[in-house]
């Protein structure tokens, strides 16, 4: 049901979004050189290693790790890569990861392939086992501002309490962090 669930949202989302992402993708194009779509390697279900999309929001030079450990991000934002961030609008080519079945709609945010750490303690509770998602219960509970510790607590309470009722909680929940760009740690 989940998995029907995810295919028939990301495609209504896409249709809906689709001349949004068209104009995203010019205003990267003509803002900075390098390609549109950023694509990196995280974990997927399993534990298995997957390459999520993303409208690119920062320059091609930026080393690939996470925002947390650039020191001062916003030296490698493009003036685009700032408002697609901020308004989360960056994660959208993510509904093409969640057609293919790389994603769900709601799930714990996949982790980049060398967050070790975090990669551990998710494996050791189960998270890992699960599809990561587009959002997340650790993203509506504060996003970039929280330790990976409490992310996988908060993962770890999802997988207990994973119901469809809870997804669309959180789905709404998302819907107002977004307009408030809570957790966002670069604005």
């Amino acid at each position: 049901m989940k998995r029907l669930f995810d295919i028939i949202l990301s495609f209504i989302a896409i249709i809906i979004f689709s001349v949004p992402m068209l104009v995203i993708s010019t205003a990267i194009k003509l803002n900075s050189k390098g390609p549109i779509l950023f694509k990196q390697q995280r974990i997927g279900k399993d534990g298995v290693h997957f390459e999520i999309y993303k409208f690119r929001s920062m320059y091609v030079e930026t080393p690939n790790v996470s925002t947390e450990a650039l020191g001062d991000p916003t030296s490698y934002i493009t003036p685009v890569g700032k408002f697609i961030r901020k308004t989360s609008l960056d994660e959208l080519p993510q509904l093409i990861n969640i057609l293919k079945g790389d994603m769900s709609i709601v799930g714990p945010r996949p982790a980049l392939y060398n967050q070790y750490e975090l990669i551990e303690m998710r494996d050791k509770l189960g998270v890992n086992n699960v599809r990561p998602g587009l959002t997340g219960y650790a993203q509506v509970m504060g996003r970039d501002l929280i330790s990976d510790e409490k992310k996988v607590d908060y993962d770890k309470y999802y997988l207990e309490n994973m119901t469809l009722l809870f997804d669309m909680k959180i789905i709404r929940m998302t819907f107002f962090s977004v307009i408030n760009a809570d957790g966002v740690k670069l604005k």
